[in-house]
């Protein structure tokens, strides 16, 4: 199955950027994307994007091996090897704390990363964007609008776009 080509365009300001952004996430088109050289509070927005799943995942692993910390330490003091050492309880639920919150933070950790990971997409070494030229400009002045949707040509891209003057449109990929 081959890619979808994608088309890239550049503008000089990030007000005009957002206001592509929006035209593009109301026309419904698939595969938006902005590479953009600082962050820029109303670009999520603007394209349309959902909220990240990290948190309840992150908040899902911790839970569960926290439980499964306190789970094996209960096991192993109870029921696997029932040792009265000094007359305190099997089920000592104080010691069994300090493990059981480390290992809430890593696993929340671990998953957060393994979410992270899988929902950007990394590790990516290389982007069809990489190769379109002047691109490199993204981390220092300029802001790129991309829209990957196998049913918009270069044509409709820019007519989208009237108005809003972009230094160029391509195709790259």
């Amino acid at each position: 199955m081959s890619e979808v080509p994608m088309l890239l365009a550049e503008f000089a300001d990030p007000q005009t950027l957002l206001d592509a952004a929006r035209r593009v996430r109301d026309a419904g088109w698939q595969g938006r994307d902005a590479h953009v050289p600082f962050a820029i509070e109303e670009l999520p927005e603007a394209l349309g994007l959902g909220s990240t799943p990290i948190r309840p995942i992150m908040a899902a692993g911790g839970l569960l091996s926290g439980a499964f910390a306190y789970g094996l330490q209960w096991y192993s003091a109870v029921v696997d090897y029932p040792y009265n050492s000094g007359g305190r309880p099997l089920h000592s639920w104080p010691a069994f704390l300090v493990p059981t919150f480390e290992a809430v933070i890593l696993g929340a950790t671990l998953a957060g990363v393994v979410a992270f990971l899988v929902s950007t997409g990394l590790p990516r070494l290389h982007h069809p964007a990489f190769a379109a030229h002047g691109f490199a400009r993204a981390s220092q002045d300029r802001f790129f609008l991309a829209v990957a949707d196998p049913e918009v040509d270069a044509a409709r891209f820019a007519a989208k776009l009237d108005g809003l003057a972009p230094l160029s449109i391509r195709q790259v990929g």
